[in-house]
C-alpha cells in the first residue's frame, strides 16, 4: 500500500474540502521541495515547483482513481520531476541535450529519491507535527516518552506525575490517531 493516505486521496477530489488540502500541503509541500532542490533548482525554483506541481494536482486529482496496485507517490514523483523539467528549460538551465538525459538517469538510480525507510520516517514525523496541537501536552509528552525516549509507561507516569493507566491511555490515543492519519499512507 502507498504512504499517501486513501482517505485524504478521497476528500481532495471534493472541491469544498480546503481542509483536506491544507493537510495535504503540509505533508508533502517540503517533500516536493525536496525532491526540486534533488533535481538542481535554487530555492526560488523549488518553491515554484511547489507551486506548479500543487495547481496540477488541484486540476487532476478531482480524477485521480487510487490503485492499491500502483504508487501515488510513484505518480507524485512523475510530475514534480516533470514539472522541474519544464522550470530547467525555462530557465534554459538544461542544455538542449545531455543534462535532461543524466537528470533522468540519476532520478532511475534507486526506486525512490528518498529510500523507503526515509521517506516513511519523513511522512511520520510530518504526521506528528500536524497532530501533536490535537492533544493536551501531557498526552503527547507521555506517548513521546514512551515511544521516542524509549521509557516504559511506569517511567513516564513517574516522570509526569501521572497515572500508569493515564500514560497507557495518552499513548494509545496518540498512536491510534496518528495510524488513522497515516492510513494507507504506509506501507
Amino acid at each position: 500500500m502507498d504512504s499517501t493516505s486513501v482517505s485524504l486521496l478521497r476528500r481532495l477530489r471534493a472541491p469544498d474540502e480546503s481542509s483536506a488540502w491544507q493537510r495535504f500541503v503540509d505533508l508533502y509541500a517540503p517533500l516536493i521541495f525536496y525532491w526540486g532542490k534533488k533535481q538542481g533548482l535554487g530555492v526560488e525554483d523549488a518553491a515554484d515547483l511547489v507551486q506548479e506541481v500543487m495547481a496540477t494536482l488541484v486540476e487532476k486529482l478531482p480524477q485521480f482513481q487510487y490503485d492499491p496496485q500502483r504508487r501515488f507517490r510513484g505518480w507524485l514523483r512523475t510530475i514534480t520531476r516533470n514539472k522541474a523539467n519544464d522550470l530547467h528549460r525555462r530557465n534554459k538551465t538544461l542544455p538542449e541535450t545531455g543534462r535532461e538525459e543524466s537528470l533522468q538517469d540519476a532520478l532511475a538510480v534507486g526506486d525512490d529519491l528518498f529510500e523507503e525507510a526515509e521517506y516513511g520516517r519523513f511522512i511520520i514525523r510530518q504526521a506528528m507535527l500536524l497532530i501533536q496541537n490535537e492533544f493536551p501536552a501531557h498526552y503527547w509528552q507521555a506517548c513521546w516518552k514512551q515511544i521516542v525516549d524509549g521509557l516504559s509507561a511506569a517511567q513516564t507516569a513517574r516522570d509526569l506525575k501521572i497515572s500508569l493507566t493515564a500514560a497507557r491511555v495518552a499513548k494509545y490515543r496518540v498512536l491510534n490517531h496518528l495510524r488513522n492519519e497515516l492510513e494507507g499512507l504506509l506501507e
